[in-house]
């Protein structure tokens, strides 16, 4: 199996949240470089030189180097600019001990591409650029690469050889021609579509537990996550359609359009009957209400919507929404039409048992949001208590429906009938009313501005659950679901801040 650069990311980043710091992980990483070169070079008669990025691949190389310093090899280092301008924090720490070894190294800092020594070595590591590069290599890196290709060395890759895209295998530019590459924890992609540039691939552990890759975490919500460029226009960040409410329930539309807008989504339009319309529409300004005829949603609507349904980038069903015939039958319709249009779709509470009664293979990117009282409406069979066995059940229900379950309960299951993920966020307060309109909210957000439907929902998951557990460390068990609102973008800007609650928990 392989695992993608982002996927790759997300894990390392998940891995510092779970206990197994990326400093730990850059320590097994350069021990492992550094081992492969004591197992085939004797230390007295080999000159290593080991070219080093500014970032993570970087940091892997500096501890390779001390490593190999500590076993009698003349090493030198060298760094593709300046010691101020490695800004990734755990390589700035291996950097600061190579520091200290200046006295047994050399070490060559180039900033300008006329300035790449004229090294001579047995073995060149190529520590530039590792996992994630887009394009071609930039100055100096470009140089440093034609320089290691050029040298009568054994060339050895850190994780992927520089210049090679580790998801395509591709080579924009220069590109390092290694005679052996050392990937970590599995393999990535590209490197078996850049086997000229790879020499032999060794997958080596770095101290990853496997189960790690089944954990929502930080890193799910930084894949997720949308930048903002300055040059953003309304509209590029999601268009979201809530489609919900009824004479009895008015706030539970209201609650997944609130946690929408606080993701990050543009533009949120309610649609629900039209008395309840106008109660929404008196919450806040921030709603745009579409007023439907009758005092539950019927048939007749769906025509209304279309236009609305065009405009949007995803639509949520279900919030509120109450289970008269005709309501049904109104689901079905909606369905219908948003996945005639391949729109993203979420489907929570009444829209989901509406939609138990017609399930089908879904047609477009759809999440089903159910507790265990609606898995077993959905599915006909209760849950067993056993976490391993929901997950099984789960995953193979996901598989058939051909959507993502997200079983919410005291640990969320989250499938798209092949990858599975568990969340451990949240706590027995969250039991209150209106934190899975919430959730609702936040990874419809997410699917409105395109994140793949099964990531949506762990992030979503993931964020939701952060966000009680803040809210708990504040006010104990006694919360309400608008308490969850102020805490949604203090988790997006920094979900490593949940462990300190974690911790206190």
């Amino acid at each position: 199996m392989s695992i993608s650069s982002r996927e790759m990311r997300a894990l390392e980043i998940n891995s510092e949240y779970h206990g197994v710091s990326r400093l730990q992980l850059m320590e097994n990483a350069g021990r492992i470089i550094a081992d492969e070169i004591i197992a085939r070079f004797k230390p007295s008669k080999t000159r290593v030189a080991v070219f080093c990025g500014l970032g993570g691949n970087g940091g892997d190389g500096f501890v390779a180097a001390r490593h190999l310093i500590t076993h009698g090899f003349r090493v030198e280092v060298v760094l593709a600019g300046k010691p101020n301008d490695i800004t990734h924090n755990d390589a700035k720490t291996n950097w600061n001990a190579i520091e200290a070894l200046t006295d047994h190294l050399i070490v060559h800092e180039i900033y300008d591409s006329s300035l790449v020594p004229e090294v001579e070595a047995d073995v060149a590591v190529d520590a530039l650029l590792g996992i994630g590069l887009k394009g071609a290599p930039r100055s100096p890196i470009s140089q440093l690469i034609a320089k290691v290709n050029a040298m009568k060395a054994f060339r050895l890759a850190v994780d992927v050889p520089s210049g090679i895209n580790s998801d395509t295998g591709e080579a924009s530019g220069e590109a390092v021609k290694a005679d052996l590459t050392v990937t970590f924890h599995k393999l990535k992609p590209g490197l078996e579509k850049a086997k000229k540039n790879t020499g032999e691939v060794i997958v080596a552990p770095i101290g990853l537990p496997e189960q790690f890759e089944h954990f929502a975490g930080p890193g799910d919500v930084q894949m997720v996550a949308k930048p903002r460029s300055p040059s953003a226009h309304k509209g590029d960040f999601g268009r979201l359609l809530v489609i919900g409410g009824s004479e009895v329930f008015s706030g539970a539309p209201a609650l997944v359009a609130s946690a929408a807008f606080r993701v990050g989504v543009d533009l949120v339009h309610i649609a629900a009957p039209v008395k309840t319309a106008y109660a929404i529409s008196s919450m806040s300004p921030d709603f745009i209400a579409i007023k439907l005829d009758g005092d539950y949603l019927n048939p007749r609507n769906a025509a209304t919507l279309v236009p609305y349904l065009e405009k949007s980038t995803a639509v949520a069903i279900g919030p509120g929404l109450g289970l008269h015939k005709d309501t049904k039958e109104f689901v079905r319709e909606m369905v219908k039409l948003a996945e005639a249009r391949n729109i993203p779709m979420l489907l929570d509470a009444d829209g989901l048992k509406a939609f138990a009664e017609f399930k089908q293979k879904a047609k477009s990117p759809s999440v089903l949001t159910p507790h265990s009282g609606e898995y077993t409406i959905l599915t006909g069979r209760e849950l067993a208590d056993d976490l391993k066995h929901r997950a099984d059940d789960v995953q193979k229900t996901a598989e058939r429906l051909n959507a993502v379950i997200l079983l919410k309960g005291h640990t969320d299951i989250i499938s798209d009938g092949k990858r599975v993920k568990f969340n451990f966020t949240g706590n027995p307060g969250m039991t209150v009313g209106g934190t899975g309109d919430v959730l609702s909210g936040i990874v419809a957000a997410f699917l409105a501005q395109g994140a793949d439907a099964f990531e949506a929902a762990v992030a979503g998951a993931f964020i939701n659950g952060a966000a009680g557990d803040f809210v708990a460390s504040e006010k104990g068990f006694h919360m309400v679901a608008t308490d969850l609102l102020e805490w949604i973008p203090k988790v997006m800007d920094d979900p490593m801040s949940h462990l300190k609650v974690r911790k206190r928990g």
